[in-house]
């Protein structure tokens, strides 16, 4: 009796553990093992030093979510008719990234040709855009904005807005506009000079319409010229960054792990148009100057030293004889020319600019852009072998020391224009003692009640020559009602005329 009782037992037992071990097999066939890390492994896990030399946490979030709420996105909008067109249906990315490995990233559309019943107001693109004043200033990329007649403007938070655009500066790919809204999220400068190559960034925008988007990355390069702005007075001395940027981007902000605005994102070096590790920006201190011009004159005051210089590399070094390989040499001096007049001679190496190192022609081009016309500016050289130090009173384009008039750039914003005197070779071929052409076409009088085209060349305003901008601004300053614009195209025979009203 006990051995039954102690046998049924044993098999009672093996079968509760063989039961158990099946379940727990096949349980754990079943079962995921999910581990969580704790919360401060996941943040703050890198650190760098600080300007000081101070060890600091690296961590994104707290200027990302600022400088998120700072950047904007913007949607610039044609009231022309939309007869537009996809020249290649086979492949509609080769409109957008051509055959240049340096693009815009513009996010553009295109259209098909649409019927006149299906013509109407047409979106040109999207873009970014940076909040720098609270009271609403917002700069972006020429670029983003070119051609539009209407420019929208949407907040972090979802708010649109529509925008008036307070001046261009195309020689920068630089454009100011304006929100009526108060109490906003500004983004501040920060010294784009003291900017170094290593140092950590990031850049905000909006790329393929994906808004409040943050990467991070750092400084490549500076000073780079990758001659992607056609404007003939172009400025090219941009901070490379390997952050992430893409289509959409453009206008967007580069900022440092202080939340300081460095740059606006402004083109990318791709083959194929998206993100490959070059991006490039507009320096903060250019940024600055120009929005200074815009908001005060409407027109941004250009400095010029009238010289012709170059890059410093082995060939030229050889072919001179120089003993340095940093600057920026001086070719050759206009007539009249701001540092011929103070003494700089062709031939002569530029080294310091108020006593900042000049390392390259771009980054000399860049240094003068930060001021006026009239401004004094102390200018060191190498002149074989010896320093030398001048006092520059810098000119005008037109080689004096005058401003651009605000009410000039009133009237220029009026009829949304942009001009420039015809040169001497130009008006011999056209038998005129002087001229003005349109250069450039903005949404204004002219292009909403005429169909005149940039290149047209204005040589009467009812009946009286004109032969340079002076003479048509004091015309215009004391114009009202009708205008008679008379003037020819070189592409085309004959005289035409365009009237609008002031």
């Amino acid at each position: 009796m006990k051995k039954t009782i102690l046998y049924s037992g044993l098999m009672a037992l093996f079968v509760s553990l063989s039961a158990f071990g099946i379940l727990h097999h096949f349980s754990n066939a079943k079962k995921v093992n999910i581990q969580y890390l704790p919360p401060m492994l996941g943040t703050k896990a890198l650190y760098t030093t600080d300007k000081d030399g101070d060890i600091v946490p690296l961590d994104f979030t707290k200027v990302a979510g600022k400088v998120r709420q700072a950047v904007v996105h913007i949607k610039s909008i044609s009231n022309q008719p939309a007869n537009g067109y996809m020249s290649n249906p086979g492949n509609p990315f080769q409109d957008f990234f051509g055959q240049d490995p340096f693009q815009d990233f513009f996010n553009r559309r295109y259209q098909f040709r649409q019927s006149p019943q299906q013509r109407g107001p047409i979106e040109l693109g999207q873009g970014s855009g940076v909040i720098i004043s609270t009271d609403g200033y917002i700069v972006t990329n020429y670029h983003v904005i070119k051609n539009a007649d209407k420019i929208e403007v949407a907040l972090h938070d979802n708010r649109s807005f529509p925008a008036k655009l307070i001046g261009t500066d195309p020689s920068t790919d630089l454009a100011l506009l304006k929100i009526e809204e108060k109490d906003l999220v500004s983004v501040a400068f920060s010294d784009s000079d003291k900017v170094e190559v290593g140092e950590w960034v990031l850049a905000v925008g909006n790329p393929f319409n994906l808004t409040s988007t943050v990467t991070a990355g750092i400084v490549s390069a500076k000073g780079r010229n990758i001659n992607i702005l056609k404007d003939q007075y172009a400025i090219e001395s941009f901070i490379q960054t390997d952050a992430a940027i893409n289509p959409g981007n453009s206008g967007g902000a580069l900022v440092d792990l202080a939340g300081g605005l460095i740059g606006i994102n402004t083109a990318i070096a791709s083959p194929t148009g998206a993100y490959s590790g070059y991006g490039f920006a507009v320096p903060s201190n250019i940024v600055s100057k120009i929005i200074a011009d815009l908001m005060e004159y409407g027109v941004v005051q250009r400095a010029v030293l009238g010289v012709q210089i170059k890059n410093i590399d082995q060939a030229l070094a050889e072919e001179k004889g120089l003993s340095l390989h940093k600057g920026a040499y001086v070719d050759s001096l206009m007539a009249g020319s701001a540092a011929g007049e103070a003494g700089i001679k062709a031939g002569d190496i530029i080294t310091m600019v108020e006593g900042k190192e000049v390392e390259s022609a771009q980054k000399l081009q860049e240094m003068i852009a930060r001021y006026r016309p009239g401004d004094a500016v102390t200018i060191k050289v190498d002149r074989n072998g010896k320093e030398k130090t001048f006092k520059v009173l810098l000119n005008n384009r037109n080689g004096n020391q005058s401003l651009k008039s605000a009410s000039a750039a009133e009237i220029w914003k009026d009829l949304g224009v942009e001009l420039e005197n015809i040169d001497a070779t130009t008006a011999h071929q056209l038998g005129l003692d002087g001229a003005v052409k349109i250069k450039k076409l903005f949404p204004g009088k002219l292009k909403q009640f005429t169909n005149i085209r940039e290149g047209f060349i204005i040589t009467k305003i009812d009946g009286q020559p004109i032969k340079d901008i002076d003479s048509l601004q004091k015309v215009l300053e004391n114009k009202s009602g009708g205008v008679m614009l008379e003037g020819l195209y070189e592409d085309k025979r004959g005289s035409y005329f365009y009237a609008f009203g002031l």
